[in-house]
Order: structure tokens, then sequence, then C-alpha cells
């Protein structure tokens, strides 16, 4: 149906109308829900979202049969570590009488029904295998370029430089060819307008949640660059969680590369941004009037007319946009906006390299001192692993990693595993789980779990570059990113562990 739909010029048009239908839908049927309910529930409008989340998250983990690999005891675990962070999060919250329960508990039922969809349907896990497929063959392409560059022998070598570096560059370039046509900011505005209507944000955390996954940290903040000097701080918090919460497309390419699966990598990404959106507005809620509530600020008005408007708003919104556009930004052709994006994947492939070759470098001075002092105290074998995989066992444990293989010893490894991805980010983390003959051992779902685990961009260094980027769109506002920088890593980080945690709730092969 969808290719004989696509075969019609006007498809775009009417998708766009579909999802603004949806929208209405969806916002005139949360208020017959609550005109429906009696009066004391009408009171209390977090009661009825609650309990559809808890019946969802129950009868999805307990109900399926158990596997080998996926008891009910190792779900019941899963979902403590779930619980856990919701309750420590709300603990911890700025201002709990604050707190917007829609977006939690919405949020939270997105992120499990998207890996129910994954993880327990055939459909759902075919939809998304069949789009990693399709994207590593895209990236694949990239090995015609390295051959012409080289020859036939050197795309088969498996080096971390070969493999990862022709792959960036050219997904950015795909990427910009297809912002420049118009596709990116038409999927995003779409995608902004849902988690707009369905979980109460603003239309600017909105945008930058659908497109992290898309553009990036910090880059997709360039989609709301003429709102940054207006948006509260709760929504910088946001935007900031979303970028460490997910990985770019313009990396997915090389963990790939790497082996890792494409299933694994997609649905992390997708079901990390309602995780986001839940976590920062129970960690920082929203106690000021955003510009942007209730609307997308990329796609037209709502409203009962919308559907007649939209396409005029469009119209006017993108004339503003190029207008403001500085001159050399613009892409005047395809041909253009390719080089352009050529030119972006380099330096982002070079920083790739030069922050792996740095950081590779600096842990190994680390673990050489560590190692020093550790010789006066009879421990010569203590590093930076040793350390964050006792710290962090816990929430291994929390993760539900399985307890019983190499006698406990995965454990330990996922525990090192994560600390490496904080200390120093998820290429490095993702490298020792595929390459290191210690990480070899793991069991199949303790494998699975912290292949969700270590998707995003939560680490020390990309704190620098989400401040850079932001302070650069906003610069009077730098003090403000900077105040939220770190409560919005850490709401980051266990948002992507979260996602593990449910991963750990619904797997039920041995495999991806």
């Amino acid at each position: 149906m969808l290719r004989i739909l696509a075969l019609h010029p006007p498809t775009r048009s009417r998708a766009g109308n579909l999802f603004h239908a949806v929208g209405i839908f969806a916002s005139k049927w949360r208020t017959a829900e609550r005109e429906a309910l009696p009066a004391f529930l009408q009171r209390l409008p977090n009661v009825l979202p609650a309990v559809i989340t808890v019946v969802i998250i129950l009868l999805g983990t307990f109900v399926p049969a158990e596997s080998g690999g996926n008891t009910r005891g190792d779900r019941a675990i899963s979902l403590l570590g779930l619980v856990v962070s919701l309750g420590i999060f709300y603990i911890t919250s700025r201002n709990r009488s604050k707190i917007n329960f829609l977006a939690v508990f919405g949020g939270t039922a997105a992120q499990f029904v998207l890996g129910l969809l994954v993880l327990k349907t055939k459909a759902g896990y075919d939809i998304f295998s069949f789009i990693g497929e399709m994207a590593k063959k895209l990236l694949g392409y990239s090995s015609v370029g390295t051959i012409f560059l080289t020859d036939k022998t050197v795309p088969t070598m498996g080096w971390f430089f070969i493999s990862v570096v022709p792959a960036v560059i050219f997904f950015v370039a795909f990427v910009q060819l297809l912002q420049h046509w118009g596709w990116i900011g038409w999927i995003v505005g779409h995608f902004a307008r849902v988690f707009s209507v369905l979980l109460g944000i603003s239309g600017a955390e909105a945008v930058v949640a659908a497109a992290s996954p898309f553009i990036g940290q910090g880059e997709s903040a360039v989609l709301i660059r003429q709102y940054m000097p207006r948006l509260t701080k709760s929504e910088l918090h946001q935007i900031m969680t979303s970028g460490f919460a997910t990985i770019a497309g313009s990396v997915m390419s090389a963990y790939m590369t790497m082996g890792i699966s494409p299933v694994a990598i997609i649905s992390s990404c997708v079901m990390s941004i309602p995780a986001s959106i839940a976590l920062s507005k129970m960690r920082y809620p929203e106690t000021d009037e955003p510009v942007t509530r209730g609307r997308a600020p990329l796609r037209g008005a709502q409203g009962e007319d919308v559907l007649r408007q939209a396409q005029e708003q469009d119209n006017m919104e993108a004339a503003e946009q190029d207008a403001d556009a500085p001159e050399e930004e613009r892409a005047y052709n395809s041909l253009y906006a390719l080089g352009q994006g050529a030119w972006l994947g380099l330096k982002i492939a070079g920083m790739i390299v030069a922050s792996v070759l740095c950081i590779m470098a600096l842990l190994g001075l680390v673990d050489g001192l560590l190692g020093w002092w550790g010789s006066y105290i009879n421990v010569p074998q203590v590093d930076i692993q040793l350390i964050m995989g006792y710290l962090l066992y816990p929430v291994a444990f929390l993760l539900g990693v399985d307890r019983t293989n190499n006698g406990g010893g995965d454990l330990r490894s996922v525990a090192e595993l994560l600390g490496i991805k904080i200390v120093a980010n998820e290429f490095v983390a993702y490298g020792d789980l595929t390459t290191d003959p210690k990480y070899q051992t793991l069991s199949p779902r303790s494998r699975i779990i912290v292949m969700y685990a270590l998707c995003g961009f939560g680490n020390f260094s990309a704190v620098g570059i989400q401040i850079g980027a932001l302070t650069q769109l906003a610069p009077h506002r730098a003090a403000d990113v900077a105040s939220v920088a770190l409560s919005a890593l850490i709401t980051g980080i266990v948002a992507t562990l979260t996602s593990a945690s449910i991963a750990g709730m619904l797997i039920g092969g041995d495999s991806l």
C-alpha cells in the first residue's frame, strides 16, 4: 500500500495532512477522556495515565513465557532498575509540585511500547531490522569511494580508521543533501508535533528531541536557533538531555561497522527519546511559560483549520528561515549541499579520530599512574576499568545483567564498559565490547543489555561539545547552559540506562 501511495506526486502533502489530523485527534481524545472521567478523577488528572502505564509495563513484562536467558526473576530485576531510576529522579527533583506527570507517564509508556514493538512483535522487529539493514547497506556504499582512493583490499582490513571515517563522511553528506531537499525538516517537524500533543512539552523541546537521533547533540538545536535566547532553563535542560541520551545518525555507521546490532542501535535511540523527556521533566520541571508551548516551531498553527493553514504557515516560516540564514550557509543546489556535507563530515570524522586518539592516550596515562600507585599497595592491576567496575556494579545488577554466567563475572564486565563509556566515550566502550577478549565471554542477555546501555552520548567530553554549540547559538545564555549541563548529563546517562532496563525486561532470544 505504501508503494502504491508513493507513486502519486502529492504523497508528501497528504502524509503531512495525516500527521496534522492525528495531532488534532489526539488533542480532542485527551479532552474527551478528561470530561468522561468521574469528578474525583478529574481532580486527580494523573491517576489514569499512571494506572495505564503501570498496567502496560506489568503485563508486557510478566505475561510472556520464560526463556533460558530471560526468566521472570531476571525481568523483575530489570523492572526494579527502572523503578529505582524513576524514584531517584522524583526524590531529587528541583520542584516536585511542578512535575509534568503527563510527560513522565506518557514518556515511560511510549518507551516501553516501543520496546514491545521491537522485541516482542515480529512486525515491529522486522520494521526495525529492515531499517537497520537498509542503513547498513547505505553506509556500505562508502567503501566504493574508499576503493577508488586506495584499492579493493583496504575496506577488508578492519581498521577503525578505514571502516569508520569514510562511512561517517558519506552519511553526513547524505543527510545534508536530504536537509537541502527539505526531508529532514519535514520529518522532524511532524515528529515534534506528536511529542508536543501527547507529552505536553513545548514545541522547541519536541523539535530537538525528535531531531537528536537524526542530526546529533548540539547540531539539533540549530533547528530552533531563533528561539534559543528565549528558552527557559527547563527547556535548556531537556535539549541537552536529549543530546546525551541518544546518538547521531552520523556515528550510527561507526557502530554498525564495528559489529553492533543495527536493531539495538536504532531501537535504543528511538526508545531513549521519550525516556529523556520523562526523566528531564522530573529532574528539572517547567516553572515558567515557554514561548512555544503547544506548537511545533517548524510547522503550522494548531486548531480546527490546521489542515488548511499548515502549508501557508510552512511557506512563511521557510522563507523567514532562508532570509535569516547567513549567505555562506545556504546551499544553492544539491551538488553544493553535498559538498558542504562532505566538508562537515570530514570535520566530524576528524574530531572523532582525534578525540578517540587523545582519550585512549589519556586513559593509558591514567592507568599507568594508577598501576604505579597500586604497586605500592600490592594491587598492581589497579586501573580505571577495575575502579569503575566496582563503582557501577550495582547499576549493572539493576539493569538485569546475567548473574550466573562466568560466576557472576558479567556484572563487573558490564560495569567496566559503562564506566569506560562515561569516562571516555561510547566509541571506546563499543570497541572494547567487540574486540577485547575479556568481553567475548558475556552471555547473550548481558551483551544485548550492554549494547543498549552504551548507546548514548552521555560522557564528560560531550558536555564540552554541547556547551560550546549552545553558547554559540545564544552567547548571553552561557551561564544558564553551564548551570544545567551536569544535571542534564546525569539525566541523559540514566535515560539510556532505562532503555537497557526495558530491553532486559523484554528480550526473549539469544541475539538481535
